[in-house]
């Protein structure tokens, strides 16, 4: 299952998460801990939130992942359908309503 995870971090931990986001390796910046695949990243530096696309085996998984960053971040972690499965899932509910 895909989740978009979006996080914003607390202005008082801004300089520390910089110092601590160059300082890591790509191989560490990649880890993103057992049973979660990182999809795509994406940032914004300046008020340092962004957001994420993961693939996630269980939701433990994600939670031990995001809880990494939590002291520091607030997060949110949607479940997201890609356009297929989303074309599938707008054609059931259709279905479902009578509609399609």
């Amino acid at each position: 299952m895909k989740f978009m995870v979006t996080w914003r971090c607390h202005s008082d931990k801004r300089v520390d998460m910089w110092k601590l986001w160059s300082s890591l390796t790509p191989a560490q910046r990649a880890d993103v801990g057992p049973d979660l695949k990182l999809i795509g990243r994406w940032h914004s530096p300046v008020d340092i939130s962004g957001v994420a696309i993961v693939e996630a085996t269980d939701a433990a998984a994600l939670n031990r992942y995001t809880c990494r960053f939590a002291p520091a971040m607030d997060l949110e972690c949607t479940p997201v359908l890609d356009d297929e499965e989303s074309t599938v899932l707008v054609s059931q509910v259709l279905a479902d309503m009578g509609m399609g």
